[in-house]
């Protein structure tokens, strides 16, 4: 589609147009704390004077390093007020990582306020700005003579730093005019206006933070800042959507699944205000909304998915998810391209592939990052030229696998470097997860890979059971082997209280415990036949000692390795042992 942002627009000009309509109206909300878009504006003209003699300006970054609070707010306006781009740092990062980012980014100053137990690199200015006393600065609007340059909308609004793939994080630069495309492409979409209350749920440091920073601000609507804990805890969240009349939420699908089971459990009748749910961040399951879509149906809110990538300014493309989605789709259908961006799926030879097939997402459009900071190699990389425009335009190489199905929608089928194969097999893990979230006492499921032993990658299933019910993995692995072919059941269910998220609300998987294979009480094999059946399994599983109630699966036993204890069992005990003994009778005994 095409562009119909106004072309020299900033951020900081949209903003003041707000201030200047609707200077009563809350535009911020923390707690019992507000300010009117009047208020925020004084506080942020007088920050950005300060942060002006601090000596930032156009194309400067400035570090912001805070909790959520009022001030995070004022902080990331003022930066951009002054002229400068944001650099955000999330203050319960790793030192080290804290230390790269500054090293890196080089920022001319950070704001922190002074509980913000950081240290930062000596030469760089620090800003308390709960210990600034900026009451006799000047709070009118910022003037272009005042600023060490003019402000422009190629000039930078942000560096927002995504993990490498080799390891270290890259900042990617995102000018003004990308942020104020994204806001008006998405316009005829979905309408935002004045009467709209967002929640900043996500962390300043993730990207789906701009969407929700922007998207009241710019349209004089109000914004809700959540703190941490209330993020973390889908009961507390909830009430705060009620309380706050919440009418536009943005949730990683980990995070919403959540906030579906906290709705599902709720005794109260309060009705939620919200007219959209806007998905994003990682793949949608939309088989997991159907509790939802049974007591809220699909009309209000709406429910949309958004793909996106920090690349590309936070997104990409939408689909609405009605509750017939939910009945059948298995992949994650992320739609059409919003206006203003092009998506290609291609091959190696970077030629379409046709619809139904897979390849990798390749996106063109006015919403492309300036490219990495500092990373020419890796930016010439990632940015290549279009193929199919004349005026040297660049695609952005997603590094994900999509395709296009018959109805026009594309369908995201994962990471191209991230395709699960298992002994051979190819695996979706959400096909595997759906199947543990059908049975009765799963209330959330989480299913990954994992080679805590080289070269021994084990499907494992994280579950935690509906209030008041236990699990017995047994019972859950013999109704998902019902289900699922015998390569695609986990070799290990692991029940734990709560799956855990990221920072940015994703799945953490590195917090998920590493799972025991556990043998039950222990019973020595009692006759000759025993021994040796409990020999093999040692030997091919190698595990230490096996008794005669052992189950070869329970103990990370599969398929492929199956035919190895037949085939030694048919030689030790001069025998043809069939592989379906072993799945029919896979204990010792």
């Amino acid at each position: 589609g095409d562009d119909v942002a106004p072309a020299g627009t900033t951020l900081v000009d949209m903003f003041e147009a707000r201030v200047a309509e609707r200077g009563d109206a809350v535009a911020v909300r923390f707690g019992d704390e507000q300010l009117s878009y009047r208020d925020l504006g004084a506080r942020v003209h007088r920050l950005a004077r300060h942060l002006i003699d601090v000596g930032a300006g156009p194309e400067d970054l400035v570090a912001v390093a805070m909790p959520r609070s009022l001030d995070l707010i004022v902080a990331l306006l003022a930066v951009l007020e002054a002229g400068a781009g944001y650099l955000p740092i999330d203050p319960n990062s790793p030192s080290d990582r804290i230390e790269f980012l500054v090293s890196d980014a080089t920022p001319v100053a950070v704001v922190t306020t002074s509980d913000v137990e950081v240290a930062f690199p000596g030469s760089v200015p620090v800003v308390e700005i709960d210990r600034l006393d900026l009451s006799e600065v000047d709070d009118a609007p910022i003037l272009d003579a005042e600023r060490r340059a003019p402000l422009t909308s190629t000039n930078l609004a942000y560096v927002i730093y995504t993990s490498g793939s080799t390891g270290r994080p890259k900042g990617v630069l995102i000018p003004h005019r990308n942020v104020v495309r994204l806001m008006v492409n998405t316009e005829s979409v979905y309408g935002f206006d004045s009467s709209d209350v967002w929640t900043m749920f996500h962390s300043y440091a993730f990207d789906f933070s701009v969407w929700e920073l922007w998207g009241p601000l710019l349209y004089g609507g109000t914004l809700v800042v959540v703190d941490y804990f209330t993020s973390r805890s889908p009961e507390a969240f909830r009430e705060l959507l009620i309380r706050e009349r919440v009418t536009v939420l943005n949730q990683t699908p980990s995070a919403f699944y959540q906030l579906v089971e906290a709705d599902r459990v709720a005794v109260d009748e309060a009705q939620l205000s919200l007219r959209y749910v806007i998905f994003g961040g990682e793949a949608l399951e939309p088989r997991r909304l159907a509790g939802w879509f049974e007591r809220h149906g699909d009309t209000s809110p709406r429910l949309v998915n958004m793909y996106g990538i920090t690349e590309t300014t936070v997104h990409v493309s939408y689909r609405e998810i009605g509750a017939d989605l939910a009945q059948g789709a298995s992949a994650s259908v992320v739609g059409v391209p919003i206006a203003g961006l092009r998506v290609y799926v291609l091959d190696r030879r970077l030629k379409p592939v046709p619809v139904g097939v897979a390849g990798e997402m390749y996106v063109g459009g006015g919403q492309l990052a300036r490219g990495y900071l500092r990373r020419p190699e890796l930016s010439a990389a990632r940015f290549v030229a279009d193929p199919f425009s004349s005026d040297g335009a660049l695609l952005y190489r997603t590094g994900d696998v999509a395709r296009w199905v018959v109805s026009g929608d594309l369908e995201y089928l994962g990471r191209a470097d991230d395709q699960v194969k298992i002994r051979g097999f190819r695996i979706e893990l959400g096909e595997v997860e759906a199947a543990v979230l059908a049975q009765d006492e799963v209330a959330h499921a989480a299913v990954i890979v994992r080679e805590d032993t080289p070269g021994a990658a084990r499907i494992v299933a994280y579950v935690v059971a509906h209030e008041g019910m236990s699990i017995d993995t047994e019972a859950l692995r013999s109704g998902v082997a019902v289900v699922l072919p015998e390569y695609m059941v986990p070799s290990a269910f692991v029940v734990i209280d709560a799956i855990p998220l990221t920072v940015n609300g994703k799945l953490d998987r590195r917090a998920l415990p590493e799972p025991v294979f556990e043998t039950r009480g222990f019973r020595a094999p009692s006759t000759p036949i025993e021994e040796i059946v409990a020999g093999v399994f040692a030997d091919v599983l190698g595990v230490d000692r096996i008794g005669a109630d052992d189950d070869f699966f329970a103990l990370g036993g599969n398929s492929l390795i199956a035919t190895q204890v037949v085939s030694r069992l048919g030689a030790a005990l001069d025998a043809q042992v069939p592989v379906r003994a072993l799945f029919e009778a896979s204990t010792v005994a």
